[in-house]
């Protein structure tokens, strides 16, 4: 089971691909819970891929109640060293239009109610997120969205909403004066945690609308992000497939494969030792 390195998050759909070879369906158990649902693995152009649904099947889970930490922790002890989250999102700029998918290069974090760590109880980490997504992977996504006939744009800084609700018009233009290029719910804490666990994650970002800013759209709609989704899933099908076929020219040793490496700040001898004992294949590389 070690040897998936690659996993996708994002909707239940993704892995109906003619190229996938569904091997199994596994649940892992996690210190904090269950993931979302049952975790997809397959072989694609001979690479072991693991599909997560972030929201469960069907839909079920809200933003806030997506258990992130379970996600991640989950992916972790699969072995995955590359995640690829596949996301909706509203636009915030003219040219980021919908139907177009943007590869972000900074998160800005405006949720509130969920677990954004790992670590306490004991064990205190500060893991550094100057690049929360990891540039090596971005750009190789990048290239994948290209190849598969994607209109895609790289850059752009990434703000997640608590959510359920899309945003008042006062609160989508306020994001705007501040420099905001999209507008998401479930980008963070994610990115965060996939920091803290040493995994490489980049962002396939699908713009569905305008969100509420722009004056000649139409407000952003259920209606609306399903109908882009929808369209856009064969190209991220398309995309994922590239970066299986390609993975021996881009894979390496990533800096976010080291991100722990000096953000361990609880002298050892104190540390709680059901804490670390739980946070295994987070520390024990560095704790010995």
């Amino acid at each position: 089971m070690k040897d998936i390195e690659l996993a996708i998050i994002g909707g239940s759909g993704l892995y109906n691909m003619p190229d996938l070879h569904v091997e199994e369906m596994v649940r892992p158990g996690t210190p904090f819970g269950s993931p979302s649902d049952a975790i997809t693995v397959g072989t694609l152009h001979g690479r072991r891929i693991a599909f997560l649904p972030r929201h469960g099947r069907g839909h079920v889970l809200t933003p806030s109640e997506v258990p992130y930490r379970a996600n991640i922790f989950a992916l972790k002890e699969l072995g995955v060293r590359y995640i690829i989250s596949v996301s909706a999102c509203g636009s915030l700029r003219e040219d980021y239009a919908p139907g177009h998918i943007v590869i972000p290069d900074q998160l800005f974090d405006l949720t509130r109610c969920r677990e954004r760590s790992f670590f306490g109880k004991g064990l205190v980490a500060h893991v550094s997120v100057a690049e929360p997504f990891s540039p090596e992977l971005s750009a190789a996504l990048a290239d994948a969205v290209r190849a598969a006939g994607g209109a895609v744009h790289q850059g752009g800084t990434f703000l997640t909403i608590e959510g359920p609700r899309f945003s008042t018009r006062a609160e989508s233009n306020t994001y705007r004066q501040w420099g905001m290029s999209l507008i998401g719910m479930t980008t963070s804490p994610e990115a965060f945690l996939a920091a803290e666990a040493e995994i490489a994650y980049a962002v396939m970002a699908h713009v569905t609308d305008y969100d509420v800013w722009h004056e000649t759209e139409a407000p952003v709609s259920v209606e609306m992000v399903v109908r882009i989704l929808q369209k856009n899933t064969a190209t991220a099908q398309a995309a994922i497939a590239e970066l299986a076929r390609t993975m021996d020219s881009w894979a390496g040793d990533f800096a976010a494969h080291h991100a722990m490496q000096n953000a361990l700040i609880t002298s050892p001898e104190r540390i709680n030792a059901a804490t670390r004992s739980q946070l295994a294949p987070l520390v024990d590389r560095y704790l010995g």
